[in-house]
């Protein structure tokens, strides 16, 4: 229902029927103190973590950054942002289910540290052994292949495109298939190297896109000729390593997850506005971080619900939470009675299937 200062809490929960009737205590001094103890409980974050892992086969993870000008959070420390602000940015690490479509993990480190190193810390505190992890290309190195599947790895299955500089573009691969990813072109082949398989895969679309982009870079002189050649040779290809021998869609399809993982940062930043910090200690930044991600859950969990009833194209979970909200809860003589449900909103709860109201409403 979107977020509000710790001293309006009280009032934003006092708007909600309290369906499990529970009585916390709301003032600030309180939920602060709260906040700073769910922060610095790794313990149990870890066991809520460790049993979404666990639900899962198919995992993706990514980093995105927030900022802070405030002086007294270590963490908030100037570093690499696609978005080249200079201002002290806090990494954030999220890990996601392709299989569930649900979050599973999240963390928060220091701003300096790359992203390579974010993925030893965060994959060290989990216990993913013998599942998929789905990665950008930004994650790749050779230290990355070692850590996850080398033989004194993770023992992690992965799948981790290549940067475009990457010397395995230079591995002679042929094209001897092809298939359509929703109605693009796809060419691809594969080859063994040591002890994993590098999949290559030439999507015909996009690669006539950056050919019309490198010649215009060429014409307006911001590009060499030998950059040129160099980089056309790769236009349109997307090389990948992972230690899977598998067919080469099922690899592709898989790369292809990875928007699972980006479609979870826009709604953590843009829908439940959790980027935007006024705290002054790391615990309530660590609290913080953690009780948005429920609210993440809770979000893609309704997402789902609504995608289930294929009325995803119709509401939002935040559309969704505002019509039930019409519905108000009272208590006369002792007695606990509900408003008249609008036909609208009991046409959406039978599509939903909750059957949260009662067919007929007794005077």
């Amino acid at each position: 229902m979107g977020n509000v200062p710790l001293k309006r809490a009280k009032d934003a929960w006092e708007k909600l029927y309290n369906a499990e009737d529970i009585n916390p205590s709301l003032n600030q001094k309180n939920l602060t103190a709260v906040m700073r103890d769910v922060g610095v409980n790794r313990v149990g974050q870890n066991a809520i973590f460790k049993k979404l892992v666990d639900m899962s086969n198919q995992l993706v993870y990514d980093l995105s950054s927030m900022f802070s000008r405030s002086m007294s959070i270590k963490q908030a420390e100037k570093g690499y942002n696609k978005d080249k602000i200079q201002v002290p940015q806090i990494n954030l690490a999220l890990l996601c289910s392709a299989d569930t479509g649900l979050p599973t993990m999240i963390r928060s480190l220091p701003g300096s540290v790359k992203d390579i190193k974010t993925l030893y810390y965060s994959i060290n505190e989990l216990d993913i052994k013998e599942k998929i992890l789905i990665l950008d290309r930004g994650f790749f190195s050779e230290g990355t292949i070692k850590f996850l599947g080398g033989k004194k790895g993770k023992k992690i299955s992965y799948v981790l495109p290549t940067r475009r500089n990457s010397h395995y573009y230079d591995t002679r691969i042929h094209f001897n298939e092809y298939f359509f990813y929703h109605i693009r072109l796809i060419k691809c082949g594969k080859r063994k190297n040591n002890d994993f398989y590098l999949y290559l895969f030439e999507d015909q679309d996009l690669r006539l896109e950056e050919q019309k982009t490198l010649y215009k870079k060429l014409d307006e002189h911001k590009i060499d000729r030998k950059k040129f050649e160099d980089m056309m040779k790769k236009a349109g290809k997307i090389l990948i390593v992972s230690d899977m021998d598998v067919e080469k869609q099922e690899i592709y399809h898989l790369y292809k997850k990875r928007e699972v993982v980006e479609k979870m940062f826009d709604t953590y930043k843009t829908v439940l506005n959790a980027d935007k910090l006024y705290l002054q200690a790391d615990e309530s930044v660590f609290g913080h971080v953690f009780i948005a991600f429920l609210s993440l859950y809770i979000y893609c969990k309704l997402e789902q619900l609504l995608k289930k009833a294929k009325l995803n194209h119709k509401f939002t979970p935040i559309d969704l939470l505002y019509k039930y909200g019409k519905v108000y809860h009272f208590d006369m003589s002792g007695c606990g009675r509900i408003t008249e449900v609008p036909k609208k909103v009991m046409d959406l709860d039978e599509a939903l299937g909750l059957h949260m109201f009662p067919k007929t409403i007794r005077s």
